[in-house]
C-alpha cells in the first residue's frame, strides 16, 4: 500500500463501490473493531459479479436457485477481498457497514454501529490464499494506523459476535498466521 492508505475514510488502492446499504455511525470515533467475515455466491464459486450486486443493492434474485433467500436483503460490507487479492471497497469506514446483524462484543450490541467489516471471499470449510492473506495484513495495519482505538486484540471473526448463527470465516481461517503477522 501506498505511504497514505487511508484517506476520507477510503483505501486508496481499493476499487471503489459506493454501496447503498450503510447509514451513519452514530459516532464515528468509536470504531474500535475489526470483524472478519467470507462470502461467496453462490457458495463456493468464485469470482462471480453476484457479491457485489447483493452488496450494491442489484442482485436478481432469480438469477440462480440459492439466491431466493436474499430477497430483499439489504447488506453491505465496508471491503471484500478477492480470491486474487484485489480489493473492493463498498462503504467508507467512517460509516456504518450493514455486515454483522444481531451480534454483541464484550457486552456491547449492535456491532455495526462500532465495527469494520472485511468479507474474505471464500467459505466456512475451504482454505484461503496466500493473496487475500497478504492483503487483509496490509488493511489492517493501515486501519490499526488510521483508528486509534483499533488493536490486535480487538479483530474477531463473526462467529464470535454472532455465536450459533454465523461461522465465518471458519476453521480453515489461519488466525495464528494473520495476527502474528501484524
Amino acid at each position: 500500500m501506498k505511504s497514505d492508505p487511508i484517506k476520507n475514510h477510503k483505501i486508496t488502492t481499493a476499487v471503489q463501490y459506493p454501496s447503498p446499504h450503510c447509514d451513519e455511525r452514530p459516532q464515528t470515533d468509536e470504531i474500535s473493531l475489526l470483524v472478519i467475515h467470507c462470502i461467496s455466491l453462490p457458495e463456493g464459486e468464485y469470482g462471480t459479479p453476484y457479491v457485489r450486486q447483493l452488496f450494491m443493492g442489484e442482485l436478481e434474485t432469480d438469477a440462480h436457485p440459492d439466491f431466493f433467500i436474499l430477497q430483499g436483503l439489504r447488506v453491505s460490507a465496508h471491503c471484500v477481498i478477492r480470491r486474487d487479492g484485489t480489493l473492493e471497497q463498498y462503504v467508507p469506514f467512517d460509516k456504518r457497514a450493514w455486515h454483522a446483524g444481531q451480534s454483541r462484543y464484550c457486552g456491547r450490541r449492535r456491532c455495526n454501529d462500532f465495527s469494520i467489516g472485511i468479507e474474505l471471499e471464500g467459505t466456512d470449510h475451504t482454505a484461503y490464499t496466500e493473496q487475500q492473506y497478504q492483503q487483509l495484513i496490509q488493511v489492517t495495519e493501515a486501519l490499526i494506523a488510521t483508528y486509534p482505538k483499533l488493536n490486535r486484540r480487538r479483530i474477531v471473526g463473526h462467529q464470535d459476535i454472532a455465536p450459533g448463527r454465523k461461522t465465518d470465516p471458519g476453521s480453515e481461517f489461519d488466525w495464528q498466521t494473520y495476527l502474528n503477522a501484524l
